[in-house]
């Protein structure tokens, strides 16, 4: 039995060394000359890390940092945890006239559209109500004022912050008021205003969407907004009315020290990797990924929701054709300068397989993405010998 564990064990080392011989002359490549890169490969099956290079240092992650925040949101919120709008009244309602307040209560669901505000108003319809008179009022008191993220570049087209958006334009009580009047309900000397809802004030109706709605477009096409939605959720989810970037990154940082990374240098700065503040590692986000796998709860909703190699999302033209073709599920990340990866496989030995790649300094990003595509066929490719390897 020991020669059979020995002769294992050996066969094993073998496989490894061949895969960390293989790794390090990728990492030969001219464009390590002039740029960065952090790396770390993990054997989940085994519990152990099976390749790392500059796993440590502090890089920028771009939209790897969607990990970062849909990991968080996933153990701090559930994987049944909904996003809501809701339509609230003041006032009184008699043969079928409103005198009172209308109030839209903004939850930053990302996915609201022009469906769910003409079902909400037609919810008031539905109660008895033809004829409204007062105002019409947007409670955005979920999220504080700040419209754009911490770091962001002036001169790109990112998305305004706001909890009460459709179709991420600040539309709503516009649309609402189309709706309503469509319903053929009457309103009288509206005004539209900002402010917050009272606590005595009576549901009309709710519209809501899954957290795994929401991470499907969050991760397959990297939705920056979406992302950020999500970032505000965590936030919220402190109790912090109205909830800050500040709040999001304190629950980040705590899963981080959960993690046995407290004392790292990290810097959290938003949700989506817009953000240039954001420092992360290769070493913390294959952490994140183990801790996910690990956990049943975090893993069945991040894992369906990961772009799928040569398939889908911002992964349907890579890799086609190789062994790591439909088997590499992982998230992209793309700014000027910075080509990230970082998610699962399955190893040609069964073993499933975590890892993270962050790019720094490319001028070209096509170098980056053909760094990280080569590494994840060597991943899933068989290992072979460490003669193999050297003749290679």
């Amino acid at each position: 039995m020991l020669l059979v564990l020995t002769i294992w064990a050996t066969i094993t080392m073998s496989a490894q060394d061949s895969l960390r011989i293989r790794l390090d002359s990728l990492l030969q490549n001219p464009m390590f000359e002039t740029s960065q890169v952090g790396m770390m490969v993990y054997d989940l099956t085994a519990d152990s890390v099976l390749f790392q290079r500059n796993a440590r240092q502090m890089l920028r992650p771009a939209s790897t940092m969607k990990l970062v925040t849909a990991i968080t949101a996933l153990d701090q919120l559930g994987g049944g945890y909904q996003f809501h709008t809701r339509l609230y009244y003041t006032g009184t309602i008699s043969n079928g006239r409103l005198n009172g307040d209308i109030y839209c209560v903004g939850g930053f669901d990302p996915m609201v559209d022009e469906d769910d505000v003409w079902t909400l108003a037609h919810e008031l319809h539905t109660m008895g109500v033809d004829t409204l008179c007062g105002r019409i009022v947007s409670d955005c008191t979920m999220k504080e004022s700040l419209e754009y993220g911490e770091g962001w570049c002036w001169d790109d087209d990112n998305p305004r912050l706001k909890p009460l958006m459709v179709g991420r334009k600040d539309v709503f009580t516009e649309h609402l008021y189309d709706a309503l009047t469509s319903d053929n309900v009457v309103l009288q000397n509206i005004v539209f205003t900002d402010g917050c809802c009272p606590v005595n004030a009576a549901p009309i109706a709710t519209r809501s969407h899954s957290i795994d709605q929401v991470l499907q477009r969050m991760l397959k096409v990297s939705d920056n907004f979406y992302a950020e939605a999500m970032f505000y959720q965590i936030a919220a989810s402190t109790g912090r009315r109205p909830g800050k970037a500040s709040d999001a990154r304190g629950v980040v940082k705590k899963l981080i020290s959960k993690l046995g990374l407290g004392s790292q240098p990290y810097k959290i700065a938003d949700g989506s990797g817009l953000s240039l503040y954001n420092y992360v590692s290769a070493e913390l986000e294959t952490k994140l990924l183990r801790y996910a796998w690990l956990h049943g709860n975090i893993y069945d909703h991040l894992y369906p929701a990961l772009p799928i190699a040569g398939t889908d999302g911002t992964l349907e033209k890579r890799m086609i054709k190789t062994a790591a073709d439909g088997n590499v599920r992982a998230k992209t990340g793309t700014l000027t300068g910075i080509s990230s990866l970082a998610g699962y496989c399955v190893a040609a030995n069964g073993h499933q397989l975590c890892f993270s790649i962050i790019n720094q300094g490319v001028m070209r990003n096509q170098a980056g993405k053909d760094f990280q595509d080569r590494v994840c066929q060597v991943l899933c490719e068989p290992w072979g010998t460490i003669q193999e390897a050297l003749e290679q």
